[in-house]
């Protein structure tokens, strides 16, 4: 455990107000020598972790932590002299001082606790995407990282990409007008017409197989309520359980969400609504349709923004012939005179064609990212804030969770949209008190 000093500072930090937190060291008060490397430790080994970890190969990773020894293995094997440990609390109380910046890699339900946790003690995060598996914990985080100092990134490395900076050079040079709707796609949890990334829509299994040997079933479920160990939750399948993940909405979204967010100067909506599949109190429905509404800003037009998932996709506008493919996930901007952008994410594209021959491409305006996870780096070392630091990520990411507070928020009512009424200032629904308990959860004792 956390020795008894720093646990307590932490618990007691935890239960104060965002605006009176206490912040045990600031992270942002090292400097570094121009060849100096940090001391990173990873919450997480396996699964999309380890791709962090391995992106990150070039700095000193000097501890890892994972409570599935299989599938961390082969980080563990190939940083033999990095600390191994189970729990990421005992990591951060015994090796505070050894750590510069923490890489939380953790199923969704962990992100709040591992990340407040490292800033609390002034370390520079990682996290991977969704920031956060509540509203509230996303606006939190957001508050406690700007009040420590310490340098951030979210984990939805397509922010840094190409076609991140192109779509907002299409949008600066006016390509097509005036933008007053988006539409945002994917197919998850579908994989394919007769396959699926992870299950939806389904119950609670009854049947209790044994733990694996090499899993620390407690330390996984962490601050969700306790249940039996079951395959269907870990390693993978947690995404589609209320307790753990978030959806394809937390899944995708902060992907797919951020070029319009960034080329549209989007902040908080102040509407959101659901219509989807059976909605059921363990896992998210098999499909859903969400509708965002947001104000104008400056000289850009209020935006209506619709996420579709489980295969769902948006009309075909005119200015789009039948013959091209809208594909399984994508993105659409339309704008005015009967004009679209849209991207499958390998680029995008002008419509109607000769619109697109016309215009060509926009100048380029925008500077270039050295890749995302070396903005991280960077931005410890005193660099540049990185693209998707928590001012950024944390936004953003609870304007996208909101979309599963209006799933939740149908009482399990299939094909009935639910208009909420969102006061971002004070983080609630003006127009129903009784989805605002979807905002935030509780946390199990020892997480808090």
């Amino acid at each position: 455990m956390i020795p008894t000093t720093n646990r307590r500072t932490l618990l007691q930090a935890a239960a104060a107000t965002a605006s009176t937190f206490m912040i045990l060291k600031s992270g942002s008060a090292r400097t570094y020598a121009a060849n100096e490397k940090l001391n990173i430790a990873s919450i997480g080994a396996g699964g999309r972790a380890a791709g962090d970890i391995q992106e990150v190969a070039s700095q000193n990773i000097v501890a890892l932590c994972d409570v599935d020894q299989n599938r961390a293995a082969a980080m563990f094997q190939r940083f033999p002299d990095a600390k191994k440990f189970k729990d990421y609390r005992v990591m951060l109380g015994e090796l505070e001082s050894q750590i510069d910046a923490v890489i939380v890699g953790t199923p969704d339900h962990h992100h709040f606790p591992a990340s407040m946790a490292a800033i609390r003690l002034g370390k520079h995060v990682y996290c991977e995407k969704p920031l956060t598996h509540s509203v509230w914990e996303a606006r939190e985080l957001t508050v406690a990282a700007r009040g420590a100092g310490v340098a951030t990134q979210m984990g939805n490395q397509a922010q840094a990409a190409e076609q991140t900076r192109v779509v907002q050079e299409f949008v600066m040079d006016n390509a097509i007008g005036q933008i007053r709707e988006a539409h945002v796609w994917t197919d998850r949890p579908l994989r394919g017409l007769s396959d699926v990334f992870w299950p939806q829509g389904v119950a609670r299994p009854t049947d209790q197989p044994p733990v694996p040997d090499s899993l620390a079933w407690d330390l996984w479920l962490g601050p969700a309520p306790e249940r039996p160990y079951h395959p269907d939750y870990a390693p993978f399948n947690w995404r589609g359980w209320w307790d753990f993940g978030t959806g394809a909405l937390g899944d995708i979204a902060c992907h797919y969400f951020d070029p319009v967010f960034r080329a549209l100067q989007l902040g908080a909506p102040t509407t959101v609504e659901a219509a989807s599949t059976q909605v059921n109190d363990e896992t998210y429905p098999l499909g859903s349709m969400i509708t965002f509404h947001f104000p104008a800003r400056g000289d850009k037009a209020a935006l209506k923004l619709v996420w579709y998932d489980g295969g769902l996709r948006p009309p075909r506008p005119n200015a789009i012939k039948t013959g091209d493919v809208m594909g399984p996930n994508g993105i659409l901007l339309v704008g005015e005179d009967d004009a679209v952008l849209m991207s499958d994410w390998i680029r995008w594209k002008l419509y109607p064609e000769q619109r697109a021959k016309d215009y060509g491409t926009p100048p380029k305006k925008l500077a270039r990212s050295p890749g995302h996870h070396l903005e991280w780096i960077e931005a410890c070392k005193g660099g540049p804030v990185a693209g998707s630091n928590f001012d950024v990520a944390g936004p953003m990411t609870e304007a996208i969770l909101l979309g599963n507070v209006a799933l939740r928020s149908q009482l399990r009512e299939p094909l009935t949209a639910t208009l909420l009424e969102w006061d971002a200032e004070k983080l609630g629904f003006t127009n129903n008190p009784a989805a605002n308990q979807f905002l935030r959860r509780e946390y199990r004792d020892g997480w808090a």
